[in-house]
């Protein structure tokens, strides 16, 4: 009963959820360095990885380093992405492992971003 095809969400359907949505939980997957260049706004920097050890944290250990609230497992805001798409992908599917089935993956990732957003 495993899905093993990753969800995927648009820049559209994101620019919606970022604008509507109090649970909605963006991941960024990238690397600081590349982060430090530009980033989604309200989105939290959790390198690649990182991403499984975070996800494994308690709720308190989680929101003490990010400074957000850990996704319950059923979270149906869950969205990681990356530079163009292949790393959000992974860390999706390192968060469905886990328990996340609603997590998706921003395929467009912030290079598909800034330049719709034109940064």
């Amino acid at each position: 009963m495993t899905n093993s095809v990753t969800k995927e969400i648009s820049y559209e359907d994101l620019k919606a959820l970022l604008g509507n949505s109090q649970n909605l939980l963006l991941v960024d997957v990238r690397t600081k360095e590349e982060v430090d260049k530009g980033r989604i706004p309200g989105s939290v920097h959790i390198p690649l990885d990182t991403v499984e050890a975070a996800l494994a944290m308690g709720s308190e250990e989680f929101k003490a380093k990010y400074g957000v609230t850990k996704p319950p497992l059923d979270a149906p805001e869950l969205v990681f992405h990356c530079q163009m798409g292949k790393r959000g992908g992974t860390a999706t599917g390192k968060a469905n492992k886990l328990g996340y089935l609603n997590a998706r993956n921003y395929t467009g990732g912030y290079k598909e971003w800034s330049e719709k957003e034109g940064k």
